[in-house]
């Protein structure tokens, strides 16, 4: 298994970067891990006429908790980075949770958290926790930026909002609210696998000594084209009890919405199941665990 032929170049900046993308638009990739692109090239699935290895020029490997109550992590932060670092632990339970579960260690060690989102694999964990989180991404060219919810960014399988001549640079991560309470749960084939099925849920609850929701997300992966925000569905539960009936309620709802296109590892009805399944156990954990928040 070889790769089409390419041509290679080390960008030495961001701007360096950002010219060379300019230049060859969709005919160029950028690389940084690519423990997604080179075995996507390997087999001809992707064919770029011109490599960009981003690897060199520094500047976008950055983990800052700010004080306006977001975190900003760079696109070039290798996931084992992200998996290390005490503050994004402490801070974000869904990402401690979700990345033992993206491969093995040694591509942790290397692949990086831009690199994944751009690529929007549908069974990937970090697009559905990125968009679980209300997450922003802020995107540049030679010229211009912008910003982008993590909402809005995942437009098809494998097929982001990036334009030819942009790239992903930071992530803006909100910090969750006061008694809010997280997980992330998924079934694979064996540890490391793509998911078959991945839930990510966070439960926000009103003030202390009170019950009542305040706002309640949950995304899916591998269960559709892009993440599934199944939010919408709880919404009618603001300022009522997450009872067992609502959560069941819940996951009944999302059985219904999803349309998984099932593979050679499990049939669609089966992913549907398991989908509902893993709604009720991930609510059922995130309302527990918003409850003890002191």
């Amino acid at each position: 298994m070889k790769p089409a032929p390419f041509k290679y170049v080390a960008a030495t900046s961001l701007e360096h970067a950002l010219s060379l993308k300019a230049e060859y638009g969709d005919d160029a990739r950028f690389l940084a891990g690519g423990q997604s692109l080179i075995p996507a090239m390997n087999f001809r699935l992707a064919k770029p006429a011109v490599l960009i290895d981003i690897n060199r020029m520094g500047g976008l490997g950055h983990i800052q908790l700010k004080n306006d109550g977001c975190a900003n992590v760079g696109a070039l932060t290798r996931h084992r980075a992200l998996e290390r670092h005490s503050a994004i632990v402490a801070n974000f339970q869904l990402i401690a949770e979700a990345l033992p579960h993206i491969a093995h260690p040694q591509i942790r060690n290397r692949g990086t958290l831009g690199g994944n989102l751009s690529h929007a694999d549908p069974a990937s964990e970090l697009p559905a926790i990125a968009v679980a989180l209300g997450a922003r991404f802020r995107i540049q060219t030679m010229s211009s930026e912008r910003w982008c919810d993590a909402r809005n960014f995942f437009v098809a399988a494998l097929t982001t909002d990036l334009r030819a001549d942009e790239m992903l640079t930071e992530v803006e991560l909100p910090l969750p609210r006061p008694r809010t309470g997280s997980c992330f749960m998924e079934i694979a084939r064996r540890r490391g696998d793509f998911a078959i099925v991945g839930v990510a849920a966070m439960v926000t609850l009103q003030e202390r000594e009170r019950d009542e929701c305040e706002d309640l997300r949950l995304t899916l992966c591998g269960v559709g084209e892009t993440p599934i925000d199944a939010s919408p569905m709880a919404a009618s539960l603001a300022g009522h009890a997450l009872t067992e009936d609502a959560i069941c309620a819940i996951a009944a709802s999302v059985q219904t919405m999803i349309e998984p296109s099932g593979s050679v590892h499990a049939t669609a009805n089966y992913q549907r199941h398991i989908a509902g399944v893993l709604a009720v156990r991930a609510l059922r954990m995130a309302h527990q665990r918003a409850r003890n928040v002191r």
